[in-house]
């Protein structure tokens, strides 16, 4: 068996919830290592770089050193990405500018997403700041895809569940 290069990002306040089902569904077979932000203290992004000691820079050191390829997983809040998904998403700035060797490891990996919510209704758009962040880290936007429930909310709907078995087979 090849080593884990894949990891799965997930981002919900929900912590056992539709995104902790859609990742167990994708990560079935046990193949991607997983890493849930809400066991995480990550500080939102400060232009004197004071969060600096919080855990962003040793996980991304961990994720950057360990991984090709980064699936981030965040249900539909308000249209876009989850609240700590976008800080996340924010303090790669510090890649930028506080830690750059590092940031430009992310040259040449992979970014996917997965996103979910109660229906098929993912706007158009959704995945825009995904692709533009990967172009502008030199990273390889690989694809994207809606998870939905079931009406009772408690279970993947069928047609979803094919998406998700197409899209494991990108990686």
């Amino acid at each position: 068996m090849k080593p884990t290069t894949t990891v799965i990002i997930q981002a919900s306040a929900n912590v056992k919830g539709n995104t902790f089902k859609t990742v167990n569904y994708l990560n079935n077979d046990n193949n991607f290592d997983t890493i849930d932000l809400s066991n995480k203290n990550i500080g939102h992004f400060d232009y004197s770089f004071k969060n600096s000691e919080d855990d962003f820079l040793p996980l991304m050191e961990k994720i950057i050193n360990t991984y090709d390829t980064i699936i981030f997983a965040t249900p539909v809040y308000w249209y876009t990405m989850s609240g700590m998904l976008k800080v996340f998403f924010d303090r790669m700035s510090d890649l930028l500018h506080y830690k750059k060797e590092l940031g430009r490891k992310l040259r040449g990996k992979k970014m996917a997403i997965i996103s979910n919510s109660g229906e098929n209704d993912r706007r158009i758009g959704f995945e825009m700041p995904f692709k533009e962040s990967a172009k502008y880290l030199g990273m390889e936007y690989v694809g994207d895809i809606h998870v939905w429930f079931t009406k009772d909310g408690q279970t993947i709907d069928e047609n979803a569940k094919m998406e998700i078995d197409t899209f494991r087979k990108l990686f």
